[in-house]
Order: structure tokens, then sequence, then C-alpha cells
């Protein structure tokens, strides 16, 4: 096929906006899949994405279509990247941006434009695609489409007319989108390049047990062919092609991948941190220079995970391994502990990285875990000039030793109903948020002559520490609104932090999965709130014993868990009663004094349950 009848193009949208449904459609029509073969999100191979609606791991696939344009029909092979539409997964996204030339912008015509929307679509708008502006879901009966078309329309500064309508459920307008992305969507451009080397971008990669990792590449020069010697450019790694192909979308053998091209190259390498995405694989003996834009994912929430059983250690080693070869962005360093034994220190993308993650290690390799409270880095300061870098809440220096803290901020745009503005201003400061400007949108006449307004909605502009954002925020945010806000966030720079440790003590014994590091303004209601918590949730023993919150050198809340109540007044199999009372209580003061033995000797036995709730907020 000549680069002339090339479209390569992805979709952006939020999340639950239609994205993998359309793309069943499109399948569909283009004969791509088989009728009989066809299911509800066709591109979402992995269980977990087709149980929470969401899309985790980029699926390219490659689609014939004849278009008639300008009234001649000509065959068009149209690559698509389905992304993934959550926060978490914005590098990724942006790789995903760099192997194509156009992107489809779609918008729920029941939700209007997110927040998630507007980051991704300056992502491509930062790498010039050409954008065409999609509305999905019109078949509702809660589809607002004027409005919407309107908002959409003003967002990218062109016409309504331009704002296409499909409904991925019934497949009305998906022809015409076809031909339009056909039309609109430019062909790749041909590189003058020497035909001794190629060169392509990586925008990810999964790992076969038997084939080893395999990455899914963009060719941006050259050709690539079976056992071709070629490298990767950041890790300089070296390796034989063992297979090049296309995605149909299945895994389909080809001789070569040219320039325009999207497909797969089976590397053969099984050890863990080579292949990343945006790296650039190029030929061995004649290598190009790397494509720019390739950054390493840095992990931004990081939480330690233990086996629940003490033996299943190597098992758990062994499945973060494998895990590691398929995400790049995932990281883990094993650690120790007194309370919990030996574990991993785990870094992640955010909250969302680090539920599926877990998720994937109970069903897929069987683990039960214990997972740590989700932390954030800071930078601390000692008195003594030494400057360290905290992971973790457990290793977090006594108030004594620091000098100065840092800690991450985020940049956050929320977008939400005007009508909900004077309850989201001070929950922007319960959160110690700082808004750095509101600006009204979406109100505007319609044009349909009713004189009628699209709903007002207000984008929020914020500047708040990441520990904040990880302290419910999205919940609460949710919460207030009804479910009508929607949220990005961007990691921004470091800055001063008021914070301190915060200790969870059970029977008297420090649990280093409860430690936290807290705002000293809010130290009180933090530790009452965890303690509170953790009573409601953690099982009673046969003796009373207490739950205490611990910083600033002082118990800061407390409250006991009570014992169950088993006094028994038997003696095998007679039960005590008539005569004196004094037998009653020589046997009640026995059984209390064996209960204070007790008390002095058992340890509370924490359950996963336990630990997950805590965890979870719940």
């Amino acid at each position: 096929m000549d680069l002339e009848h090339i479209r390569n193009f992805s979709i952006i949208a939020h999340i639950d906006h239609g994205k993998s449904t359309l793309a069943d459609r499109m399948l569909e029509i283009t004969g791509t899949i088989p009728a009989r073969r066809m299911r509800e999100q066709v591109l979402d191979s992995m269980e977990l994405e087709r149980e929470r609606g969401i899309t985790i791991k980029m699926q390219p696939v490659r689609m014939e279509y004849k278009a008639d344009i300008e009234g001649k029909e000509e065959k068009y092979v149209l690559n698509l990247i389905d992304t993934p539409g959550h926060i978490d997964f914005s590098y990724e996204v942006s790789r995903a941006l760099k192997a194509v030339e156009g992107s489809i912008l779609l918008v729920d015509a029941t939700q209007g434009v997110q927040a998630q929307t507007l980051t991704t679509l300056n992502m491509a708008k930062e790498s010039a695609l050409i954008i065409i502006p999609v509305l999905s879901k019109i078949d509702s009966p809660l589809a607002r489409i004027e409005e919407v078309k309107i908002e959409t329309a003003r967002l990218l500064g062109v016409e309504t007319k331009e704002v296409l309508e499909v409904s991925g459920k019934t497949g009305h307008g998906v022809r015409e989108l076809l031909s339009e992305i056909a039309r609109r969507i430019p062909p790749p451009e041909t590189n003058e390049i020497s035909a001794s080397s190629a060169r392509a971008l990586v925008f990810d990669f999964k790992y076969d047990s038997h084939r080893g990792v395999i990455v899914y590449v963009r060719v941006f020069d050259g050709k690539i062919s079976k056992r071709d010697s070629l490298q990767f450019s950041a890790s300089k790694e070296k390796f034989i092609a063992g297979e090049v192909g296309i995605f149909s979308p299945e895994e389909t053998p080809r001789e070569t991948l040219s320039t325009g091209e999207i497909g797969y190259i089976v590397t053969g390498i099984k050890r863990p941190g080579i292949a990343s995405v945006g790296d650039t694989v190029t030929f061995a003996r004649n290598p190009l220079p790397a494509l720019p834009g390739y950054l390493c994912p840095s992990p931004v929430v990081w939480a330690s995970v233990y086996p629940e059983n003490a033996d299943d250690f190597p098992e758990l080693s062994l499945a973060l391994s494998r895990l590691r070869l398929s995400d790049s962005a995932f990281s883990y360093e094993e650690e120790s502990s007194g309370t919990l034994g030996k574990g991993f220190r785990c870094g992640f993308l955010g909250m969302l990285h680090l539920e599926i993650i877990t998720e994937r290690l109970r069903r897929e390799f069987g683990l039960a875990l214990v997972i740590t409270m989700p932390s954030i880095t800071y930078k601390v300061t000692l008195k003594n000039g030494v400057e360290k870098t905290i992971y973790s809440p457990h290793f977090f220096p006594d108030d004594g030793q620091i000098a100065s803290i840092k800690e991450p901020w985020v940049s956050v745009k929320v977008i939400a109903p005007s009508e909900y503005s004077s309850a989201l201003m001070p929950f922007f400061f319960e959160h110690e948020g700082i808004v750095e400007g509101m600006e009204s949108f979406g109100k505007f006449s319609l044009e349909d002559g009713s004189g009628g307004h699209a709903s007002n909605r207000t984008l929020f502009t914020i500047e708040m520490p990441l520990r904040e954002l990880m302290r419910n925020f999205f919940d609460d945010l949710k919460s207030i609104t009804s479910g009508y806000a929607s949220i990005s966030y961007e990691i921004g720079q470091y800055k001063a932090a008021d914070v301190t440790r915060m200790d969870i003590l059970v029977a008297g014994e420090p649990v280093s999965a409860f430690c936290r590091v807290v705002s000293r303004g809010k130290i009180e209601e933090e530790a009452r709130g965890q303690v509170e918590r953790l009573k409601k949730i953690i099982p009673r023993e046969q003796f009373a014993f207490k739950l205490q919150a611990r910083a600033l050198g002082r118990i800061i809340a407390s409250e006991t868990v009570s014992s169950y109540r088993k006094d028994v007044l038997m003696h095998g199999s007679k039960v005590v009663g008539g005569g004196d009372v004094s037998r009653k209580k020589k046997l009640l003061e026995k059984q209390k004094k064996g209960k204070a033995r007790m008390k002095e000797r058992a340890k509370v036995n924490i359950s996963q349950e336990v630990f997950l709730k805590m965890m979870r907020g719940k």
C-alpha cells in the first residue's frame, strides 16, 4: 500500500464517552472482524478492561475501507490506535499521538466536554494533529446534540457543521466518519533517507512467554524486515527481529513494515527494563538519531506490597518481574517490615494504576496480598544538612531531625456545573487548593432560534499538593457535584510542606502499613478519622485492645476495641449455680486473670480485608 492511501489516527475521549464501542462499529463496518466473532469492547483484551469498561492498554488495529473522495472510490488503510482515557496513562496517550497524523475528538452528547478531554486535546494540538470533532451517543434520550455540538465547535474554533454525529450502539454515522478520516487526515510524510537504515517509534509493548517482548511501533523512516539486526536507542540493547507484522486486530505476520505503517516487532528479549514506551528502534549497524520526545515515566504514587503468606514471597517476586516486562511505567524494589515481613516497594503512575496492578497480581497469579497506604515522594533536608528522598511514610524522619520538607504539587483542572461553585470553593480550600482561575465554560445562545442557552459550566484551575489530591479528593468531588464534575491534573514542582508522620498503634504495636504523612493542620482530624474507621472494620478478639494514633511525640486519638464476652460459669459439663455466690466470683476472677495473661502475650492478627478497607477509605 502506497503512502497516499494510509491514514493513521487515534481517538481522544474521556472515560465512558463511547470510544471502545465506536471502535467496535468501525471494525464491523470495515469487515476487519467477521460478524460472528464480534463482541463488545473487542479491542479491550484484558478481562479487567471489559469488566470496568475502561481502556488500560493501547490496542492498535489496521482496517481497510473503500471511501468515495470527490467522486472517486479508492481503498484506504486506516490504522487506529485505541488509547487509554484515564489521566494515569497520559504519557502513553502522548506517545500514541506522536505515532499518528490525526485524531478523532469524541465527545459524549449527554455529558459535553470533560476535563480530561481538554488535557488530551492540548497534547494533540501540540503534536499538530488534524482533529475531527465527533459527538457520540446521539441515540440516547438524554443527548443534548445541539448544545454539545456548539460547545465542541467553539472549543476547536470550527463551524458546527464540521462536527459529526455518530452512535456506536446503532452504527449511525460511522460510515460517514470513516470517509471523513480518509478525506481530512493527511497521509504519512515521506523522508529522504538511505535504504540501509530505518527508524520506528515504540508506542507500546507486551510480553509473550515464548517470543519475549513484542514492541508496537510506527515506522517513520525506511523498512524493517524479519531477521534485521536492530537496537533500542535508549537502552542500547541489540536484537534480531524474529517476526514483523500488522494488527488485524490479531498479530498477522508480514515480510516488512514500511514508512508510515503501524505494526509489531518480535524482539525475543526476556529481560525487564529493556523496552520502554517512547524509545526508538533503529538498525544496529547504521543507527539513526532517536526520535524526539522520549521520557522515562516517573512514579507518582508509592505503596508497599506484601504477600499475606510469607511463603508466597518468591511467587510475588516472579509475578512482579513478569508485570514489569509488559509495563515500563511500573517499578518495584525489595524491602522488609518488622510487622509484615518481606515485600516490595512499588511505584505507580496514579491510584488507578496501583489498583490495576494489584488486581492483576491477584487474578493472574492467584496471590493474596497486603497493600500499605499509598504515599507520595517527599524531599527532606535533615538538620545535619543531609538530603533524603522519602518514598515510604514508615521511613519519614522524626520531627526533631528535620530542617525542611518539600512535596510535589499538581495543577488541577475541574469542570463542573456552575450551580456547584459555592460548594466547591470551600472544598478546594479544605484540600489546601489555591484557585488560580475560573472560566465560564459553555454559556451561549443556541443557534436553533429557541432563545435557550447551553448548560453553564465552570472550569476551575487549581494548584494543590499531590498529597491532598490523594485524600479522597476524587470521591468527594463527585459526591459534592452529584457526579457531574470531571478532573484532570499534571504534576508540577516541589514546594515547601508542613507535614508530619502519623503512626497507628494496634495493641501498642505500630503497624507500618497504616503509617501516614499528614498535614500538621489536620493532624487531629486525620487521627480521629483513622482510628474510628479502623475500629469499625477490625474484628474483635478474646481480649480488649487499644487503637491509637501517635504523632508529634504524643497520642492524638485513642479508641478501645472491646473483647468478646465469654465469661463461662461451668465446671466440666456442669453449670455453676446455686450455693454460695463466692463460687461464681472465684471462677470469674480466675477467668479475669487468664484474660489479662492473654492480653499480655497475644497479638492482634490483622486480615488482608482490613488493610484493603483502610487503603480505600471504606
